[in-house]
Order: structure tokens, then sequence, then C-alpha cells
């Protein structure tokens, strides 16, 4: 596999039961952002476009890195979620353990992750990374969290933008004008959206391409709220 070596000093492999739920994520996160320049640049990977197959390639590349890496928790594509949909990509443990004095199975993501390409594919789903555009096409990112179509079991969540055209400040100004258009004009899809619920940027590394962000969302269905990690990668592969 290509790209260069984590420092294997890394604190990301050595989750141990008891953590708060919250440390974990984070530390999902974390080694989240690390991994996704060396994906983007592995000499072994296909560079594809589509949004299905970058997903797959990335949960590949994630599940193979944890193994050494992050070996308490293993990367899924395609984790279903509520009235048969699913979610890009799951975290969970490889074996049963306690965190923040919540048993978690094999079987139960402590992590969920949605994926979108920035820009979307096609004009018609311009706002896909926030919303569809009709309450009849409920295509948007953060509108399913909101809703709680997915990530209905987490009050944090992460979302993957695969940036492939623009730069990520420039998606930033985007989707928060996005967000603020919402709160004067919603799509009747039963999302209430506030002027406090655009995305923060949190770090900006030019040498990597990764952009981080964080937003808070208050839920549809039963007034919670939901927090929001957004990863971006620039999609541009870095010279060997």
């Amino acid at each position: 596999m290509g790209g260069e070596q984590v420092n294997k000093q890394n604190s990301f492999g050595r989750i141990t039961s008891g953590l708060k739920s919250h440390a974990s994520i984070f530390s999902i996160i974390g080694f989240m952002c690390e991994q996704l320049p060396l994906w983007r640049d592995d000499p072994d990977r296909v560079d594809e476009q589509s949004e299905p197959k970058l997903n797959s390639q990335l949960s590949k590349f994630l599940n193979f890195r944890a193994r050494e890496y992050l070996p308490m928790f293993r990367f899924d594509h395609e984790e279903p979620q509520h009235s048969n949909r699913s979610i890009d990509i799951s975290v969970s443990p490889e074996t049963k353990m306690v965190i923040e004095a919540r048993t978690y199975t094999i079987y139960e993501p402590v992590l969920v992750i949605e994926c979108k390409r920035l820009p979307p594919p096609s004009s018609g789903r311009e706002k896909e990374y926030v919303t569809g555009q009709s309450p009849n096409k409920i295509t948007g990112g953060i509108q399913r969290f909101k809703l709680g179509l997915h990530g209905a079991k987490h009050d944090l969540v992460a979302m993957v933008g695969y940036i492939q055209d623009q730069l990520g400040k420039e998606w930033l100004n985007i989707i928060n004008k996005w967000i603020k258009e919402l709160t004067a004009k919603p799509i009747g899809d039963g999302c209430v959206w506030a002027g406090d619920e655009i995305l923060y940027l949190l770090e900006s590394n030019a040498e990597t391409g990764i952009i981080k962000c964080s937003s808070k969302h208050r839920r549809t269905a039963n007034n919670g709220e939901i927090e929001i990690h957004h990863i971006w990668i620039s999609m541009r592969k870095k010279s060997a």
C-alpha cells in the first residue's frame, strides 16, 4: 500500500474500554484526517470520480489501515439506517466494549459517516451536501441527519466531502449560504433551520488538502441536537 507511514507511537490505536464516547469518536475522526490524504495519494488507488466508488475505496482503505493503527475498530461500507436507507460508512468495535457506561457489540456502530461529492454530479443535486431540492427527494446529507433518517441513535456524526472542484474555504461559504437560505425559505420537508446551524471552520491544511469544520443542528423528530464533524479532502493527488 502506497503513501507515507503514520508514526506508530501515535495514540489513535490505543483506545480502551471505559473512555467517554466522544473521546473515542474524536480519536476516530483524527485517524480519518491522517488517513484521507494517504488514501487519495495511494498509487494503487484507481482515480475514480463517482461517489459510490469513492465510498467503497475509502472504507476499504480505512479498514485496512485500522488493523494496524486503530485496531479497536473496523470500518464498514453501507450501514443500514431508518426506513431501508443506508449510510455510506460506519465504525464499529472489533469486539464487545464499554464506552461511557454503554456496552457496544460488534453490530453497533460507534460512529456513522455520510460522504458527498463537492460539487455534486448534476445541477439538479446542487445543494445535496445540505438538502434535497424538494420534500419528495430527501437526498441531503445534513438534512437526513436532522430528520433522523441517518444517525438517529447518535448525537455526534461525521461527513466526508470529496472536493473535486474549487477550494475548501469556498465550499464553506457556499454551504453556509445554502443553510442561511433555508432559514428564510424551507423546502417543506419538516426541517426547521436556524442561522446558528452554519458550519464553523476548525482547521485548514494546505499541505494535506484537509479542511475540518463542525456544525450543530436541531433534530426535527425529538427536539434534540446533533453535532456533525465535517472532513473535506481535496481530491487533487499530490505528486510523488
